[in-house]
Order: C-alpha cells, then sequence, then structure tokens
C-alpha cells in the first residue's frame, strides 16, 4: 500500500522553496506519494494566480508532486481558516495519512494547539472593535489563550490544519516543515530563495529563484494581474444596484455601498481598494470581495459542494489514484464533459469563472483538458 502525505498550496508561482517542502514532506512522512491539494485560477487573497492552474500543476509535478488536485473554487478564494479546514478536507477525501505544512515555528506542538482551538468559542466576545480588523482581533484572542505568537503568517495557517484536522473523524498525522532562507511576503531574497509575493512583483526574475523546468514553462506562459480585470470589475460596480451587490458572497455591513461610492472616481483595482479600506477590514478581505463581485459568486454558490478535479499526476501518483478510487472516486473528476461543466452542475462554478480568467489568459481551461501524466528524468 503507497503511503500518502499531503500538502494544501496555491504555487502562485511554484518556487524553489516549495520544491524543499514537498521533498522535506515526503522524506519526514516517510511517504511514498505526495498529494497537493492546489487552488485554481483563482486564490486566496482574492485576485486571479499569476499563470494558470495547468501551468502551475505541472511545475509542481516535475518539482517533487505525484498527484495534483485542483481546491474547489468555493475553498481556494475563502478566508485563510476555511481555505485551511477545505484544503484539509481534500487531503483527508483523497486518503492522505499526514498533512505538510511550512512554518516559523516547527517546534510547536500542533495536534494539541488543533485541539485546544477547536474547544474554545468561535468568536471572542470582545470581537467587536471597529478600530481594529477582525483578523487583528482574532489572533489577539489567540495570542492570550493559546500563548503562541501569531506574528508570522504561515504560523497562523498552520493552526487553521490543525485545527481543521483535529475536527476530522480520523486525523492525520502533521508534519511541520520549517521555514527556510526568506520570511513569508520577504522583500529580500536570499541565495537561490524568494517569496512568492516577491516573485510576483518581479516576474522577470522569475529564473533565478524556480527550479529549471518550472523556468522554461514560464518563458512560455501568459501572466494574469488583478489590474487585468479592472474594467470589468469597474463596469460591475457601476450597474449593480446595492440590492444586487448584497446577494454577493461576504459583502456585508454596508460595503455594498463603499464599493459603488468610491468605484466612481477609482482609477484601478489597487486604487478602489484603497479607496474602500478602513482599520475594520483588511486588504486580503476587501480583494476577495472584490473578487466576489467580478466573478458574481453569491452566498448561495459558495455552499456548493464541489468535486476535485485531477489536474495531474506521476506514474506514482497514477498508481496512488487506483489505489484510493473506490474510496475518493465520487470527489473525484477527471475530465469536464457538458454535462460536468454545465453552468447548473457543481463544477460549473469553476468553469464560469475560469471563463473570466480565459478572457486575459486566452487559453481553454476545462474542456478538451485531460489531466497531464508527467514522468520525472
Amino acid at each position: 500500500m503507497l503511503r500518502a502525505v499531503g500538502v494544501v498550496a496555491e504555487y502562485n508561482p511554484f518556487h524553489n522553496g516549495h520544491a524543499y517542502q514537498l521533498a522535506e514532506a515526503r522524506r519526514r512522512a516517510a511517504a511514498d506519494v505526495t498529494v497537493v491539494a492546489m487552488s485554481g485560477n483563482f486564490v486566496q487573497r482574492g485576485e486571479p494566480a499569476l499563470f494558470d492552474k495547468w501551468n502551475r500543476a505541472q511545475a509542481a509535478l516535475q518539482g517533487g508532486a505525484d498527484l495534483v488536485v485542483e481546491l474547489p473554487l468555493t475553498v481556494s478564494t475563502q478566508p485563510a481558516d476555511r481555505f485551511a479546514r477545505g484544503g484539509v478536507q481534500a487531503l483527508a477525501q483523497l486518503q492522505c495519512g499526514a498533512v505538510a505544512f511550512g512554518t516559523e515555528q516547527p517546534e510547536l506542538d500542533y495536534a494539541a494547539l488543533g485541539r485546544q482551538i477547536n474547544a474554545l468559542p468561535p468568536h471572542p466576545a470582545g470581537a467587536v472593535d471597529y478600530a481594529q480588523t477582525y483578523a487583528t482581533q482574532m489572533n489577539q484572542f489567540y495570542q492570550e489563550t493559546l500563548h503562541v505568537g501569531l506574528d508570522d503568517p504561515n504560523v497562523i495557517l498552520a493552526l487553521g490544519y490543525a485545527a481543521a484536522n483535529a475536527a476530522l473523524a480520523q486525523p492525520m498525522a502533521l508534519v511541520p516543515v520549517p521555514r527556510v532562507g526568506v520570511a513569508h511576503d520577504a522583500a529580500a531574497t536570499s541565495q537561490q530563495l524568494a517569496s512568492a509575493s516577491w516573485l510576483r512583483q518581479h516576474p522577470d526574475q522569475l529564473a533565478a529563484y524556480v527550479p529549471a523546468a518550472a523556468a522554461v514553462l514560464y518563458a512560455d506562459a501568459a501572466a494574469t494581474r488583478w489590474a487585468d480585470f479592472w474594467p470589468l470589475l469597474h463596469y460591475r460596480l457601476l450597474t449593480d444596484t446595492p440590492a444586487a451587490l448584497r446577494r454577493l458572497y461576504q459583502m456585508t455591513e454596508g460595503l455594498e455601498y463603499r464599493f459603488i461610492e468610491q468605484n466612481w472616481a477609482a482609477a484601478s483595482v489597487a486604487d478602489l481598494l484603497k479607496r474602500v479600506k478602513t482599520k475594520r477590514y483588511t486588504y486580503s478581505r476587501l480583494s476577495r470581495v472584490a473578487l466576489y463581485t467580478l466573478l458574481h459568486l453569491t452566498n448561495e454558490d459558495m455552499t456548493v459542494a464541489q468535486p476535485l478535479r485531477i489536474l495531474g499526476f506521476t506514474p506514482q501518483g497514477q498508481a496512488y489514484l487506483k489505489q484510493i478510487r473506490k474510496a475518493a472516486g465520487a470527489a473525484l473528476l477527471t475530465r469536464v464533459n457538458a454535462a460536468a461543466g454545465a453552468l447548473t452542475a457543481p463544477y460549473g462554478l469553476t468553469v464560469r469563472a475560469d471563463r473570466v480568467y480565459t478572457l486575459n489568459n486566452g487559453h481553454e481551461q476545462n474542456f478538451g483538458r485531460a489531466p497531464m501524466r508527467i514522468t520525472k528524468g
């Protein structure tokens, strides 16, 4: 029986640090197979991925992954805690025995912390300070309750994975992988390591910080950015009514009025978010709301249970798929045909969103696309 370790990822873009994490995850978990549940064409911070899901999946398969599946759109565009929960549940569906994650504090007992978090009240009674973001208030609450420093984004996400894992009927083993080289969102590089956010800002320097095979892929890939969709978002906010916007996911507390009012004078997505920003909301939260507006994702849409799309595998990953097919088959989607891709079908949400992505990318993302089979050299 093949043993699998799973990773929840965005790979936006896949770089040398990710390749290190996959190798360490396999080694530390003594696994035969590395399984990646990866965001599709739109990511957790509320923006389009720099390169499309096929390009990033291929880079991951060439860089150490054995099986890459697409996280549902209803997971990949969520706030961090819901993103973590959906990612862990996906790995559990894929029968992984362990889940690995990068962290600046690998020495923590994440399993115990996950159980403690689940025993806490879901919302601290004092989280009503409109002078601070809700995320800041929650982090302060966890620091005071768990006595763990939460200054590093990866630790926050790691605790999300731990809590989600502890809530499973059969929790997986937790495999913390020490983050090396540069910090999350670091504004500088270290030898051959750079953060994904730095690379998104310096795409002309990708080749120095990514595996050689990924560099070849990126050189020929069409890059996509939030700014590319500004005319569409601007138009949507010019023409939608407050009542229509209120139907959108997380468009709460009068945000629809702020978006409509500030949209008039805004010159770009970045300018709009700056104008809408208050102390109550993080830029990530507002960017996600803007993305839900662009894609017209309603509260009802975000409750749809979507399948896990198989993007690619190695021969070892293909063997693992055969092993788990009976247990996980119902949750897996191999090809998108007319029925699976219908706008009324669960995966239709992703088809709809990917068509927007294709307006800039230029490449069909679903129909006629089969999982990639990558043989490592």
